[in-house]
């Protein structure tokens, strides 16, 4: 399990960062397996005509991206954790597998993973964290994570460093499973829909301290500025003199909608049927 590392404060950037200690859980050097990789182009936040279409984005570090297989569905055949490996493009840690006909993917890598360690996928899989099967093949209270929200498409829920959701059963039914998010969240999934035993790796990141500018713009990410510091043509909450409060009844985003704090799901948005519990306990 990885742990966070601190240098000593040769400077004020250094002194107020830390840094996740790679030595103690990835087993490989920073090259990535080839064949499994490809080149991914920066767009910096703007279309075809050159326009910000996304703001704070911009620059950082040039990257391929890793193909990670989300689907899952080598069924059957028994795979070996070849390494386990940082991947630029999210917060977990990724593992390759050499599976028992030759082929190689990447997965997410679990929570305590090692070298060596056997998975296995589809129905016959053992419950144990790696394995991918089916969730009404799972028993009660089983930790999830990687979950599919239509069958056959790949897992698309819970794939964030740290993150787990927890099986609570079937409805009455038993076409439906139960699944709590990290939000809190309850709600109903088909219950073939599968997902991958266990909870993601690197539980340390979000103890990361970026210490100084220069580290997130690394990442891609550039300056976000105050709206209450712009002109008032550019921000509703700019003008005034001096230090001047918003002049409004709530805070707005730079094109007039409201911001902070306001609700933006639909209504009547078809999926609202499958949800027993919004997030954060809210009925």
């Amino acid at each position: 399990m990885a742990s966070i590392k601190k240098y000593k404060p040769t400077s004020p950037g250094r002194r107020n960062s830390s840094v996740i200690n790679y030595k103690e859980t990835l087993t490989t050097t920073n090259q990535p397996e080839k064949s499994l990789t490809i080149t991914l182009n920066k767009k910096a936040g703007r279309n075809n005509t050159g326009s910000i279409t996304v703001r704070h984005k911009g620059g950082g570090n040039k990257v391929r991206y890793r193909i990670i297989d989300f689907k899952r569905n080598k069924d059957g055949i028994p795979g070996k954790v070849a390494t386990i490996e940082y991947d630029p493009n999210r917060t977990a840690f990724i593992s390759l597998i050499n599976y028992a006909d030759g082929e190689k993917r990447y997965i997410l890598a679990t929570k305590d993973m090692q070298v060596g360690q056997e998975i296995m996928s589809g129905p016959d899989a053992e419950i144990k964290p790696g394995n991918n099967l089916p969730m009404d093949l799972m028993p009660e209270g089983t930790v999830i994570h990687n979950i599919e929200l239509k069958p056959g498409k790949g897992g698309e829920l819970v794939r964030s460093a740290g993150t787990s959701a927890q099986l609570l059963g079937k409805d009455e039914t038993e076409k439906y499973v139960i699944v709590k998010f990290p939000s809190g969240e309850m709600r109903k999934l088909l219950a073939g829909n599968r997902a991958t035993v266990g909870e993601v790796s690197n539980p340390v990141h979000n103890l990361v301290r970026w210490g100084k500018a220069g580290r997130v713009r690394y990442k891609g990410v550039r300056p976000t500025v105050r709206g209450s510091v712009m002109n008032p043509n550019d921000h509703p909450h700019g003008g005034g003199e001096g230090k001047s409060p918003i002049g409004r009844p709530s805070p707005l985003t730079p094109w007039g909608k409201k911001a902070l704090g306001v609700k933006t799901r639909k209504h009547n948005k078809q999926s609202n049927k499958y949800i027993i519990r919004q997030r954060k306990g809210r009925k």
